[in-house]
This record gives C-alpha cells, structure tokens and sequence, in this order.
C-alpha cells in the first residue's frame, strides 16, 4: 500500500478463498487481511479519512494505520475507524472470520457456537455477530415490481410458544391470548426480480392494521405492480394503484398464479432460524435477525466466498455501541430505537 492513500490492490488480484478453511489460511496474515479489507471499503483505489473524507493520507506500515494529512483532531484511523467494528480489540482474523461464519451458515450461527469456534467470549460473540448483522443490512430506493412484475406481501408473529418458556419469562412477557408477546414482522417479496431469483424485504411493523402495512406497501412497490397477498382484510384498498388480488388459505393456497407461497417459504426459513439456531431473542433484536435472514436469502444464488464479501463490503459508515445494543443509552437509561421494545441486558444467543 505504500506511504500514501492510495490503494493499490487491485480486487482481481486479492485472494479469493471459498472455503472457511482457505479463509482461516489466508487472513491469518494480518498483512493480508488488511489489504483484503482495504480493497473492499475503498474499492475504487484510493483511501479516504473517515473524518473528513480527504484522500491526502499516508499509511504507517509500522502501525498499519493510516493519518490525514488535513487539520483536524483525531487525524490516525485504521481500517476499522468509522465501521461495525469500531473500537473492537479483537484482529482483523477474527473478524473476517465471525463474517465468513454468519454470512453463510442457512440457519444462522448463534454466539455460542462463535465463542468456542473462534476463542473468544460469548459476550463478545455476541456482541460480534449484532455488528455483523448490522453491515448485512441492505437498503434500497429501488421500487419492487414494476409493469407486468409480481410481488407478494404477507406478514407473521415472531416469537416463542407458552409452553417452551420458563415460568418467569412467560409471566412477564405473556400478558394476554393469541399473538400477545410475540413481534409482528412483514415481508414483501419481488418475484423473479434478477436473474430469476426472487428478493425480498423485511420490516418489523408495530401491528398488522391497514394503516400499517399498506402504506408499506406504497412506498416499496411500483404502481401497476401485480400485488398477491392472503385474505387479511388490511390489504383491502390497494386497487386502483395496484392489480391486487389474494387467497384466502381456508380455502385454498394456490389460485392460479395468485399465491403468497414464496413469503411463506422465507417465514419458514425465518422462523427455523430463531427457533433451531438461537431458541430465544427479544424483540427488541428481531429486525437485526431479519436483516441477516433477508441477506442470505437474496443472496442464496452466490457461493460462500461471494456472500462473505457483499457482506464485508457493508461495514463502512455504520456503528454500534454496546450500549445502544442493549437498549441503553450513555447515561444507562433504557431507550427504544424504534425497532421495538428496549431489551434486556443479558446476552442471548
């Protein structure tokens, strides 16, 4: 990289291991790791300060750091300044890794199983795989759909059976019958958008009425977009915007090619995630979890090594603090983020 900002690893020459095996071999390298992570957050070849987003620096080789060149505080950053890894002690290795891991495991990987894969605390597992999580976070202005497009809307609870819970927790999160305590989730899916594969978007909604979902629906889906969904009575009112058109699942799941049968499938996929892999998370964290889900899902066509770096390539102008993961801001009062309830302090899977 030299002693200046520019970034002279070209991506096609970096190397491009697709297996976690070969992963392990090549970022044990710090050397390596570092121009991996280099090449992906700055990938069109020239290093720019976090701070100031000036491209008059220099690296430090000695340090494997890199300083502004302008007047201002704070001029050193290294490659994890003004990313999800921010202020982590833990090397680049380990994060690479912790990417690799969750990027690519079906049903997720829970911070247990990081803590003993890569030596390191659950807590800091788990801390870990939310940072994760977040650069997996995808965004869009893109409308859905479009003339002759198909989407499907359809939502679901989220959340654990009565019965599986012990007696403390159940007391205190189920406080009535039906979907009392569990998390309202919807989901809109593109139907063969690209390359024949379907994609999908998540959103953690406060409740399932109309005034929720199909305004949802208008901001994320072209107008005179073929519109599927069930026989919720929430989607009534969409027409004339949209050819909408629904089954209703007493009677039938399949009418033509009116069906919600895709959404249904990621729901599963979802929902073996939560149950299978980390037993128990508290609303407050359940978007994090769909964020990841939604990543794996609309990437399901690429190989490891191809989701491993779309998600590395997430990390740049994102952070999360521990304290703003657990519900909590600087003061240690508890806060909502507007995702959902504040959370408990104790790390889960």
């Amino acid at each position: 990289m030299g002693m200046s900002g520019k970034n002279n690893n070209n991506a096609s020459e970096l190397p491009n291991p697709q297996t976690l095996m070969e992963a392990v071999r090549v970022f044990a390298d710090q050397d390596i790791a570092l121009r991996c992570m280099s090449a992906l957050r700055w990938p069109f070849g020239h290093v720019c300060c976090p701070r100031c987003g000036s491209e008059r620096v220099r690296f430090i080789g000695t340090r494997r750091v890199w300083e502004c060149r302008e007047d201002h505080p704070c001029k050193r950053f290294s490659i994890k300044t003004g990313t999800v890894m921010e202020d982590s002690p833990l090397p680049l290795d380990t994060w690479l890794c912790g990417f690799w891991l969750e990027a690519n495991a079906k049903n997720g990987i829970s911070s247990y199983e990081v803590h003993r894969a890569l030596g390191i605390t659950q807590k800091s597992a788990w801390f870990m795989m939310h940072r994760v999580r977040l650069a997996m976070q995808t965004g869009s202005f893109t409308k859905m759909g479009g003339s002759g497009g198909t989407v499907e809307a359809d939502e679901t609870f989220i959340g654990g059976k009565a019965r599986n819970m012990h007696k403390d927790r159940r007391a205190r999160v189920i406080i009535g019958t039906g979907v009392a305590g569990k998390t309202a989730v919807m989901g809109l899916l593109d139907r063969h958008s690209e390359k024949g594969k379907s994609k999908v978007r998540t959103f953690v909604v406060s409740n399932t009425k109309r005034k929720t979902l199909t305004p949802i629906v208008r901001e994320h889906v072209e107008a005179g977009t073929n519109v599927y969904t069930d026989s919720l009575a929430s989607y009534t009112g969409l027409a004339p915007d949209f050819a909408h058109d629904f089954v209703n699942h007493a009677e039938m799941y399949v009418k033509d090619n009116v069906h919600t049968n895709g959404l249904e499938n990621f729901w599963a996929l979802f929902k073996r995630c939560i149950k299978g892999t980390h037993v128990s998370i508290e609303p407050f964290h359940t978007f994090r979890y769909l964020d990841a889900e939604a990543f794996r899902f609309n990437n399901r066509a690429d190989n490891d090594g191809g989701r491993f770096i779309e998600a590395v390539k997430g990390i740049g102008g994102k952070r999360l603090t521990y304290k703003r993961l657990i519900g909590e801001n600087e003061s240690g009062e508890r806060i909502d983020d507007g995702n959902g309830e504040a959370s408990e302090s104790v790390p889960m899977n």
